[in-house]
């Protein structure tokens, strides 16, 4: 069977497909169109589709739209309610709604060839679940999915087992600790279905002085859902204006809104463990790329083991949503890795360096060649095999850098013009990481926190946040025997099993996914080294 994933209502556009239970390809529309996000989550922008992605995903398989069996589109309009009913304020809400009903029409017209009567409408959180508990190694397992909105609720509580679901609860609108969180990013100056990710490192900085308060909007109920109300952020502190220095009242709203989103969401995650007795929980929704929340429930919840879909966002439905159909008629294999976008080979990548004219270097070993310009402190443009699926670079789309010299971080953030409270992370050899880190290990998706070991800190201090924590990504030489070689070179030569780890990409863009980005990238950030596959360009020989 073949079935490919669509996500186009909200944000992060997105496809997958699905060939007879295996997943072949994943991809982000941000990822070609260049434009972060894909788009606003705006009504008007609702019929958009992510028609350059879906493309590449059917040529990547050798197929035509024709060929494919069903299209899952991961929003069920006739499920939804109009937006006054469900107390929310957007009077465009209407106007989303008809286009998600008409998308087999739009889909049939982006796609030429398509039978429109093969679109198949996955509810939003079914397919968000689908994402995480059919697309985890567990086929057994519980899922908790929180977001912003679906179509009439924000959150699903269920059980898998044998990669079926069970629903168990659910949150209608309008609560949504999703939206809670959004609401803080707007009023603290950031961007809203964007930057919530720059409010979660900001509240490292703070203390929950505004907790108590904050409980009176969003609490657990204690019986599975939550109340999560607007909140007059106003009253508590003054709003940031974009760009603005930000100040000690602005880190403590966010430390006290990160500690009650995380209250509720370990009260949530004790309530299913109590209905499923399940070992492992499985989580998607925007909520879940929050990793500070994902280690506390890994440390306070029951479940022994958590896993997290590294495209937990709304781009990770459209792979929920192909995994969801097919696994109607057929078994589905879990998610092998998130390399699930494009890729070059070797003789590809040489074209491109010579159509752009620039001087490179093909080395015996790039891992070798990346390490020793490490180790004389360069930065590293680092450019190998398929992209990822999902918003953090994992070894295949990153900007490397020495993790022993504290003002690396000041310069990545320089380099990324990005705010100057963001940290970096780093990866780590799986077989290593206990010896610098305490938590849940391993972590390949870069989707927890875990304590850096006292001894440590002082040696890495580029990748230790304020609060002694690092979101780290282990690396299993079996899956990424590049990175890993790369990895114990560089130890070699300092001593330091760690490298920092970002991703390539500057503020406001997408993060690098093809090789004229990388090469657009290199050009115009202070990077020293591009390590475009098995071929170095190095700054000072391109632009003497």
């Amino acid at each position: 069977m073949r079935v490919l994933g669509i996500n186009a209502l909200f944000h992060d556009p997105a496809a997958a497909l699905v060939v007879d239970g295996r997943i072949v390809a994943a991809a982000e529309e941000e990822r070609f169109s260049r434009r972060k996000h894909g788009k606003r989550p705006l009504p008007f922008s609702a019929w958009e589709l992510p028609e350059l992605s879906a493309r590449w995903c059917l040529e990547q398989a050798g197929l035509t739209p024709a060929d494919l069996d069903a299209v899952a589109y991961s929003y069920d309009a006739h499920l939804s309610r109009p937006a006054e009913q469900m107390g929310l304020h957007d009077p465009w809400d209407h106007l989303r709604q008809e286009y998600a009903r008409r998308a087999p029409e739009f889909l049939a017209e982006a796609l030429p060839g398509l039978d429109p009567g093969k679109v198949r409408f996955v509810a939003h959180h079914v397919a968000h679940a689908a994402s995480a508990g059919q697309a985890s190694p567990h086929p057994d397992c519980a899922v908790l999915v929180l977001d912003g909105r679906g179509e009439c609720g924000s959150h699903l509580a269920g059980r898998y087992v044998n990669r079926e679901l069970t629903v168990l609860a659910s949150q209608e609108l309008p609560d949504s600790v999703g939206l809670f969180y959004e609401d803080l990013t707007q009023h603290l100056g950031f961007l809203r279905s964007s930057d919530e990710f720059k409010v979660m490192a900001l509240a490292s900085y703070g203390k929950p002085r505004f907790k108590d308060r904050l409980r009176e909007f969003v609490h657990a109920d204690g019986d599975g859902g939550f109340r999560a109300r607007p909140v007059p952020w106003a009253s508590l502190v003054p709003g940031r204006e974009p760009g603005a220095p930000w100040s000690q009242e602005h880190a403590d709203v966010a430390a006290s809104a990160q500690e009650c989103l995380e209250d509720v969401m370990l009260d949530l995650a004790r309530w299913l463990h109590g209905r499923t007795g399940e070992d492992v929980l499985t989580l998607a929704g925007g909520v879940a790329l929050n990793c500070v929340a994902n280690t506390r429930l890994y440390r306070e919840s029951p479940f022994r083991q958590i896993w997290v879909q590294p495209a937990a966002g709304d781009a990770g439905t459209a792979l929920g949503a192909a995994l969801h159909v097919a696994g109607e008629k057929e078994p589905v294999a879990a998610m092998p890795t998130a390399a699930l976008g494009r890729g070059w080979s070797d003789e590809e990548l040489r074209g491109w360096l010579e159509r752009a004219a620039v001087p490179y270097e093909e080395p015996d070993d790039i891992a070798e060649t990346v390490a020793e310009e490490l180790s004389r402190d360069g930065v590293v443009a680092w450019f190998q095999g398929r992209s990822e699926f999902g918003p953090r670079a994992l070894g295949h789309r990153s900007l490397l850098a020495h993790p022993g010299r504290a003002e690396n971080l000041e310069r990545l953030n320089a380099v990324k013009g990005r705010e100057e409270f963001r940290p970096v992370a780093p990866m780590v050899l799986a077989e290593r990481a206990a010896e610098l880190f305490d938590g849940p290990i391993p972590s390949p998706y870069m989707l927890f926190v875990h304590e850096v070991a006292e001894e440590w800190r002082a040696r890495i201090p580029a990748v230790v946040h304020v609060d002694g924590t690092a979101r780290i990504q282990t690396v299993d030489p079996v899956s990424e025997p590049l990175v890993a070689r790369m990895l114990g070179a560089f130890e070699r030569r300092t001593g330091l099993p760690v490298v920092v780890n970002t991703s390539l990409n500057t503020a406001g863009r997408p993060m690098v996914d093809d090789p004229r980005d990388a090469l657009e990238c290199f050009g115009s950030a202070p990077v020293d080294l591009l390590a475009l596959g098995p071929f170095a360009v190095r700054r000072a020989k391109a632009y003497a």
